[in-house]
């Protein structure tokens, strides 16, 4: 028997303002404690994010600081999965390391 390490959905993801959406492939369960979602990719998609007042610091399961640094943005949007719909914000790090993480959102749904 194969054990399951990741859950792969695919999502859309929508504006609030004009209904917009955009398929994205989504990690769910991941063990994070939020929703994240790539910033380079949701600025080349044109959603509005919100700057936080202050910046909230990301640490990894071992206690380390993240490579992908602080969350600096949030942003609400709707998910539609299957007939359902969500209205969630989703937490975007700075991007520090310079990379891109390769998927558009990780989190626990």
């Amino acid at each position: 028997m194969k054990i399951i390490t990741e859950v792969w959905v695919k999502v859309e993801i929508g504006k609030l303002d004009n209904h917009e959406g955009v398929m994205v492939k989504a990690l769910l369960d991941s063990g994070a404690t939020g929703l994240f979602v790539d910033k380079k990719f949701m600025e080349k998609h044109g959603f509005k994010m919100q700057k936080l007042d202050r910046p909230v610091n990301v640490r990894n399961v071992n206690r380390t600081k993240n490579s992908r640094g602080m969350i600096t943005h949030e942003i609400e949007v709707n998910i539609f999965f299957k007939g359902h719909v969500e209205r969630v914000k989703m937490c975007m790090q700075s991007g520090e390391d310079g990379s891109d993480t390769g998927y558009a959102m990780v989190g626990s749904i």
